[in-house]
């Protein structure tokens, strides 16, 4: 099967304890937690006391200290590969604590990565709403500073690890301008502040365990001193974090591809059809061949992508390009999958009908495809 080649033995050693910790803690439970809609939030102190979520947190604050995004990139093959998902845990790890660690004041980094780091206050990011989906610049949520604190209005919606977060990292326009990508600015909101309230644990086709909420925020009294970064900057900053959003969407879908793949072959082995196996049928070979093909090609396209990224050299047209890429071809290879198991990869007990499901929000979130395609054809002077 196809085999990256960017990990060291270090990587594959720490792959192990991810595993053993997937399948004690977690697969076991997985049903019940997509019947419930969540992951408990009791789950984060386990993984915090094993040092998985304070991976990329320097060792002041309680953290490992690395700044590899390879140990995040283990985490989610393993979790593709088990099927499984841990909420918002991702977000938590490779989008919130990096603005915090990048942007945090030394105040704001010892008020709140430790807690981060134990999984004891888990964050979430809370940018798109009703009426902006991936137009980022169209934010209406806003801010204005009344002495030492910001008075914050506005909603959001689809925040991923929104139901169990404790700190939400708030997108508001903080003032207007013409061009609109100017104006915009990043707060850390405590879940437990007045006015701020949660709506409904969002009900999706897929990915049934991680919580996605509705956010609202009324009148919310923001601490000055929660202002994230400089005011005004937040495009840029979310510009500069969404690269590596979109190459973990990228690697996810990769994986899970992959996954669908393996257990396809295993299922047309032992499947029989008119009295031999479906394998054995020419169809059933060009079909897996060419899913190994589009695998293949991915594979080598995302290791590139990720080599960039540990250098610090991954563009935003390139992430965008490997997201595209390997999300479509997701998608392709597990619809192909999926016809190859006939009316059973219809049935949610088969792994494959659920990993059809989980797929389809892989071309949306992280910014469209469509979107995706727009900074490409920006990249070729277009």
């Amino acid at each position: 099967m196809i085999q990256s080649s960017i990990y060291a033995d270090e990587h594959e050693a720490f792959r192990q304890s991810v595993r053993t910790f997937l399948d004690k803690e977690v697969v076991p439970h997985f049903p019940d937690w997509e019947v419930a809609g969540r992951v408990p939030h009791e789950l984060f102190r386990k993984l915090g006391d094993l040092g998985m979520l304070g991976l990329r947190v320097p060792s002041e604050y309680g953290g490992g200290g690395t700044d590899s995004f390879l140990y995040s990139s283990v985490w989610s093959e393993e979790c593709a590969r088990a099927g499984v998902s841990l909420g918002g845990a991702a977000t938590h790890m490779n989008l919130v604590i990096p603005y915090v660690v990048r942007l945090g004041t030394e105040e704001q980094k010892q008020r709140w990565l430790p807690d981060m780091a134990a999984g004891t206050r888990m964050g979430s990011i809370a940018m798109t709403e009703p009426g902006t989906g991936s137009d980022l610049a169209g934010i209406r949520t806003h801010a204005r500073r009344e002495g030492e604190h910001w008075r914050l209005s506005g909603s959001k919606t689809f925040i991923t690890g929104g139901i169990n977060a404790d700190l939400v990292v708030v997108v508001a326009r903080t003032s207007e301008h013409d061009n609109r990508r100017i104006g915009l600015s990043l707060f850390v909101v405590d879940t437990t502040s007045a006015g701020f309230s949660r709506g409904r644990n969002l009900e999706k086709i897929g990915l049934r365990a991680t919580d996605t909420a509705e956010l609202f925020f009324d009148d919310v009294m923001v601490p000055a001193d929660h202002l994230l970064g400089e005011e005004g900057q937040a495009f840029r900053y979310l510009a500069h974090n969404l690269v590596q959003e979109r190459l973990g969407i990228a690697l996810g879908s990769q994986v899970s591809a992959e996954k669908a793949l393996r257990i396809t072959i295993g299922y047309v082995k032992d499947r029989k059809a008119f009295g031999q196996p479906v394998s054995s049928f020419q169809n059933t070979k060009f079909e897996l061949a060419g899913c190994h093909v589009d695998l293949t090609a991915g594979r080598a396209l995302l290791d590139q992508a990720m080599r960039a990224h540990e250098a610090g050299e991954l563009t935003a047209p390139e992430a965008s390009t490997v997201k595209v890429y390997c999300t479509e071809m997701q998608n392709r290879v597990i619809d192909r999958c999926l016809q190859l198991h006939g009316g059973y990869g219809f049935m949610r007990e088969f792994a494959i009908a659920r990993m059809y499901t989980d797929a389809r929000i892989s071309r949306i979130y992280g910014g469209t495809n469509e979107v995706q395609r727009v900074i490409i054809a920006k990249s070729l002077g277009l």
